[in-house]
Order: structure tokens, then sequence, then C-alpha cells
């Protein structure tokens, strides 16, 4: 089964913080610091979501790693286009058949959120969203359920939850990247597609907040 697992958006000119409290802001949730990638020289802030989701936002760091592996290469050039929406993540189960599809290995991951264990994971496929961003790159967590990202779901004080993804692309080469011909693949959100205009990828995400619908 594919499940949405989070939205990364790379950090603006003023850094992280400052794009995450604009966020926050928009959204009416805080965010929290989700630590440190040693392994692709990235930091990340975290606004836990309903839905078992998360938005992150992701800066590259003055670090080797951030300039040799393809998510930091991916995270310092979007922010080097002045930040936004780098892409969008997808859980899986079935590790093998996504490494087979895509041929190519599963990369580990880890992390030490403020305040918690450090978190382990898998990921694959952001050499695809580098080449066409309407893509998106696929993750398996190897830390338990009730260490997600999102199960600190309590800190935000209102219920907060994506409900669309607007992207510029192709659905058929969606699918195709999935291994999956289901009209809705990710079965939880709805995506909007729009002919791309520059650059394909995702244009805004829509959330149901306390205060409404809010795209950013």
């Amino acid at each position: 089964m594919l499940r949405l697992d989070h939205v990364s958006f790379a950090a603006q000119p003023d850094g992280c913080a400052a794009t995450a409290e604009r966020i926050a802001e928009q959204l009416g949730i805080k965010p929290y610091d989700g630590g440190l990638h040693p392994r692709f020289g990235t930091r990340n802030m975290i606004f836990p979501l309903d839905d078992g989701h998360y938005l992150e936002v992701v800066e590259a760091l003055e670090h080797p790693a951030a300039q040799i592996t393809p998510f930091g290469q991916a995270v310092r050039a979007q922010s080097a286009r002045g930040g936004g929406w780098m892409g969008w993540c997808v859980a899986v189960d079935d590790t093998d058949s996504v490494s087979e599809r895509l041929e190519r290995p599963w990369v580990p991951g880890n992390r030490t959120p403020e305040g918690g264990e450090e978190l382990h994971w898998k990921q694959i496929g952001v050499k695809g969203l580098i080449a066409d961003p309407q893509l998106p790159y696929f993750i398996h967590w190897d830390s338990p359920a009730e260490q997600h990202p999102s199960a600190r779901i309590r800190l935000a004080v209102a219920k907060t939850a994506i409900i669309a993804l607007a992207i510029a692309g192709s659905r058929d080469r969606l699918r195709n990247w999935l291994g999956s011909q289901d009209p809705k693949p990710i079965p939880e959100i709805s995506i909007d597609w729009t002919a791309p205009d520059g650059l394909p990828g995702i244009e805004y995400v829509t959330f149901q907040t306390a205060r409404g619908e809010v795209v950013i």
C-alpha cells in the first residue's frame, strides 16, 4: 500500500527557523526541531499533522554531505532558487519491489529530534525527484510507529491536515513511477494536476486548519 508520509519545503534565503516561523503563522501550529541528518548534511523543523503526515522545513548545512548526497543536493538547489516546495515523500512497506523497479538501492537515514529518540529509516528515489520534481521519493521507517514524526501531533493546538497537493506534471508519469495504475494511488489525499509552466513539481499544498483551508 502507498501512503503519503510527508511534504518537504526547502528553506528560504533567511534560513530554516525563519521559514518555519512564517509557515507556523499560516497554519496556526508550532513546529519542533527535527535535528540534523548527518548522512545528508541537512537539518529540519517538523510540523506534525493529522492522518500520519507531517511537513518538514529542511535546510542544507555547510557540510560536504550536502554537496555530494542527492538529498543534500536537492535541498541546496531548491533553496538556491529561493526556497519553497522541494518534493513529497511516499511511505511503502514492500522495499524490495521499489528497489527492483527503480534499479537502485535504499539509502539509510537517521536524525535525533529535540527531546526524542534517534530515528532510523531508508529512502530511495531522490535522484528521480531531482530529474523530475513532480515525482515523490520513497521512505520506509525502521523506527517504530510511535516514534514517527507525526506522533507528536499532541504538540499542535488544533487539528491540521493535508487535504490536497497541486502538482504540475503528468499523472501517467506518476503512476509509472509509483508502480500503480490505480486511479487514486495515494488514497487519503487529493492530487490536482496542472500543466507545467516551467519546472514540474508541487505548486501548492492545501491544509485543513482551525482557521479553515490554508494554501501554501
